[in-house]
């Protein structure tokens, strides 16, 4: 018995002091304890040296088998080199979560800023928040770091796949359906949550937080009509990925500097993009020199066998991916099978070894092997950085700005907080603190709903379901009329939730589900006055039926708002905030759901009935555009001045302009140099005065639009977007530059980019002013 205490005793002194720099879980994981002398005379711990002569440093020291062991998400420890194990799946879409591995919110930090989901988010049209909720996200992250509650400092955001489709699940994650303003939140987002200045250039080696890009690429597809994300192969044209699909990962990855990109589940023109050479090395790396990791989806490795057959065995899949620039698997996969890849001279160490160079470089942009934390930059965040008043206050004005009014019939709203008396609130999502969240969602620091909120404001108020759930297979509409008839005003609020549209799930219908259109209808005739009808959602919805009904007086468009999202509704809705949000997207009427979720074109087919995708190429009828947005106040667009209505594109050491089948003049952006470019931009600006009573901000949105759209030209597309504050009776200028390469090239058939003479009209509101070209 002595014997085997001594043995036991033994075995514990030996593995502690093996494992002398992975820390308990009360503190911060870091390798290259200075204190360590095993360790602290090592060359990848020697912060002199290059980042990649210290990654390629510490992978020579690795066995095959240690190496096969961190090409996988769950990275475990290597204690012989005081290497800690490290966990790469973490999620921040908004607001730090414990949806992945990486994150524990039960220690000292319990819980994180819940900011409104993506597509609320985006309505606001405002850099400046994105880059700060961005910033908060990053400090809160490394504060959970430094509190010893997270396992890893790589997070899986932002989502910026195209919101191609109003059914698709996850459009919620999303920016919306626009490239440009997808790339552009992207690049605030990443360069907030990484550290850097908000115009980018301040980053250098250094991450406070590593943002992916995602889904890489043509991903939007969950499930519809038995075709899943796992097999589906995405057919796209060279047109519509130069100018739809990959613009957003461009910008994420060229002026955003991300640290990472994930791979989606799909393929793409037959080959998955996770074995995809030209996508992941050929284009990301090569041409936009992208410095950073690329991880799998999860499980995306192994379907390329198990689900689409693309790989014969297990040994092909993990060659290809590898081969292709994959560096880290999502999964299991990998550490299964990549060693009998090798046996069987299917995979070369040195790929394996460039995918461990690129991840452990990470690791040390993150400063997780520079000794302790705690004594280095950002060493000194912690748990008083977390649900900050700053942070909350940030997303009480993201979902503010967010909120996009859809109707305001007689000006209903605001109501007075001084006559309204009693107050009626029906509906399944009034007082449903989950449903505020969205999907990838974290703890909320706080929440208040909209019933509570509204409660504030009139204490005269009743709540009532009226529906059983968001599926609404039961409503009590008798017991809902009820209710509305005993009060001044019926606040409604419906909608969908995460058991409508998420991962893995698209919606199959763009009306409300159930009985919510019955009750909403009912509730709206019995009441005394117009009722206020809130619409929770993340996707699309087509509520025609409320929009033409004269008793239903105003309309809100909430997406999912957040912690706050309560007190954000009742404050425009008792008129403390002017709202100002434009929908992301365009919401299009309930047959849209004929069109195939299969079909990848984004350009209108006349000759087939297909309509088209997107504000930019789609020809039928909508419920509302992309864009729509009402105010408190009336706002009255002019063009200030336009330094050039007429653009000679002609540079002198170029040849002859092209023609092509629409014998149209055209030249290819890639002829003209980037100084010429710039030389021939446009300089408008725009003046913009408030009518109304009511000051609050304002987002004015520029677009430009062919006079004769041809060739697969977009019938309009968004050149910029700026959001400015402008007082009652005030008048404000905003600032645009026009680069004609950039903002007025199309894609041709090729997929290039090309500018082709004609006429043009820079467009604001509902004010144009021409703009020729000329090649």
């Amino acid at each position: 018995m002595e014997l085997q205490k001594l043995l036991l005793s033994a075995a514990v002194f030996s593995a502690l002091l093996s494992l002398s720099s992975v820390q308990t879980s009360a503190q911060p994981r870091y390798a290259c304890d200075t204190s360590n002398p095993l360790t602290n005379t090592l060359p990848f711990c020697r912060t002199s040296l290059s980042i990649n002569l210290r990654a390629r440093d510490l992978v020579s020291r690795l066995t095959l088998d240690e190496k096969i062991l961190q090409l996988v998400n769950t990275a475990p420890a290597i204690p012989r080199l005081g290497i800690p194990a490290y966990e790469w799946w973490s999620e921040a879409l908004h607001g730090v979560a414990h949806v992945g591995y990486g994150i524990r919110l039960n220690g000292t930090i319990s819980a994180a800023t819940s900011f409104p989901q993506v597509i609320l988010t985006a309505a606001s049209f405002d850099a400046n928040l994105w880059y700060q909720i961005g910033q908060a996200i990053g400090t809160e992250a490394r504060a959970v770091y430094n509190a010893g509650q997270a396992k890893g400092m790589t997070f899986w955001a932002p989502n910026i796949n195209i919101f191609r489709d109003p059914r698709w699940g996850r459009g919620q994650e999303t920016p919306g359906e626009d490239p440009m303003m997808s790339g552009k939140y992207s690049v605030a987002y990443v360069r907030g949550i990484q550290g850097d200045s908000i115009e980018g250039g301040a980053l250098g080696n250094q991450l406070k937080a590593s943002a992916c890009c995602k889904h890489f690429t043509a991903y939007d597809l969950e499930r519809w009509e038995g075709m899943t994300r796992y097999v589906f192969d995405a057919k796209v044209t060279p047109q519509d990925m130069a100018d739809t699909y990959q613009p957003p990962f461009e910008s994420c990855v060229v002026q955003g500097k991300a640290s990472g990109i994930m791979c989606s589940y799909n393929r793409l023109n037959g080959v998955p993009t996770c074995a995809d050479h030209h996508l992941l090395t050929v284009t990301a790396r090569n041409q936009w020199k992208f410095n950073g990791y690329i991880v799998s989806d999860c499980d995306a490795v192994s379907i390329i066998h198990d689900a689409q057959s693309y790989a014969k065995i297990p040994e092909d899949a993990v060659a290809a991916v590898l081969a292709a620039g994959m560096d880290i698997n999502c999964g299991t996969y990998l550490k299964n099978h990549t060693k009998s890849a090798v046996e069987m001279k299917k995979v070369p160490i040195s790929d394996i070894d460039r995918a461990l160079s690129n991840l452990f470089a990470i690791r040390m942009r993150l400063g997780l092997f520079d000794g302790n934390p705690t004594k280095l930059p950002y060493g000194q965040i912690g748990p008083n950085d977390v649900c900050s008043k700053k942070h909350q206050k940030l997303a009480l004005q993201a979902a503010r700005e967010g909120i996009v009014l859809l109707k305001n019939d007689a000006k209903l709203l605001p109501l007075s907080k001084w006559n309204t008396h009693s107050l009626a609130v029906i509906g399944h999502n009034a007082d449903a603190p989950i449903a505020l969240r969205g999907n990838y969602a974290g703890i909320p620091c706080k929440t208040v709903t909209p019933l509570q909120g509204l409660n504030s404001y009139v204490k005269n108020t009743v709540y009532h379901k009226g529906c059983n759930w968001a599926n609404c297979t039961e409503a009590s509409v008798y017991q809902a009329v009820e209710v509305a008839k005993s009060v001044d005003y019926v606040v409604l609020v419906m909608g969908l939730d995460q058991t409508q549209e998420r991962e893995d799930f698209d919606r199959s219908e763009l009306v409300l589900p159930g009985k919510q259109e019955e009750l909403i209808a009912e509730v709206a005739k019995a009441a005394k006055r117009p009722v206020i009808l809130v619409i929770l959602s993340g996707g699309p919805v087509d509520i025609s039926s409320a929009k033409y009904n004269a008793k239903i007086g105003s309309i809100l468009w909430a997406g999912y708002p957040g912690q706050a999202g309560g007190t954000a509704l009742a404050e425009i809705i008792f008129g403390d905030h002017n709202p100002g949000g434009r929908l992301p997207v365009t919401w299009y009427p309930r047959d849209f759901i004929k069109v195939p979720m299969t079909d990848m074109r984004m350009r209108a087919d006349p000759s087939s009935g297909y309509p088209g995708r997107t504000y930019r190429f789609y020809n039928g009828p909508k419920v509302y555009e992309f864009g729509y947005g009402l105010s408190y106040s009336d706002h009255r667009y002019e063009f200030t001045s336009v330094t050039g209505s007429k653009l000679n594109l002609r540079p002198p050491t170029v040849s002859q302009a092209a023609m092509n089948s629409d014998s149209v003049r055209y030249r290819l952006v890639s002829e003209l140099d980037g100084k010429f470019c710039e030389s021939n931009a446009v300089n408008v600006t725009v003046g913009v005065r408030n009518q109304g009573g009511m000051g609050g901000k304002h987002s004015v949105l520029l677009f430009v639009k062919p006079t004769k759209p041809e060739n697969g030209s977009p019938v309009k597309q968004l050149v910029g977007f700026k959001r400015v504050e402008i007082n009652a009776g005030d008048r404000s200028e905003v600032e645009f530059l026009v680069n004609p390469c950039k903002h007025v090239s199309k894609a041709n058939e090729e997929g290039l980019m090309v500018i082709e003479e004609g006429s043009h009209s820079l467009v604001v509101g509902d004010v144009e002013h021409p703009l020729d070209i000329f090649v």
